[in-house]
């Protein structure tokens, strides 16, 4: 890819670019209310996104609370998958953690999403467990890694 690429927090401005990116990568999306609530009002919540010539074409969520971050979401327009850029986004959020004095990051990934899961073990993730039932839109389990900060 040929486009410079940068990695910044993400602003209001930004949710309509990043709720067409989570339509076209879950089968349960978050709502445009539920991303401008994580925005303004979630004092735990911290968002990037990933910018192109402009657009929008990547974004991550992440909680941090006292010594613990939650990945809360992750992802690519389709156009810019394999490209390299979910990597660069989950390694911006581990050292955003890191500065914000997190010994640990979480996430929950569905069993099937074999794709997703590589990326996380690249970045040293593990599976520290299963939630059964997880995901509202088909009962799917949720496979939860975390990586250690320290």
């Amino acid at each position: 890819m040929d486009h410079k690429l940068s990695i910044r927090k993400m602003i209001k401005e930004d949710i309509e670019q990043v709720y067409q990116i989570e339509l076209l990568s879950f089968s349960a999306p978050w709502s445009k209310e539920s991303l401008l609530y994580e925005l303004e009002q979630n004092l735990f919540a911290k968002y990037i996104v990933v910018e192109s010539e402009g657009q929008i074409i990547g974004y991550c969520g992440l909680w941090v609370i006292m010594e613990d971050a939650q990945i809360t979401n992750i992802a690519v327009h389709p156009d810019y998958r394999g490209l390299n850029i979910g990597e660069a986004l989950l390694k911006f959020a581990v050292q955003l953690s890191k500065e914000m004095k997190a010994k640990r990051i979480t996430l929950e990934v569905r069993v099937s999403n074999h794709v997703a899961q590589s990326l996380y073990k690249k970045v040293g993730f593990v599976t520290g467990g299963i939630r059964k039932r997880y995901y509202t839109d088909n009962q799917e389990d949720a496979l939860i890694m975390w990586v250690n900060l320290e």
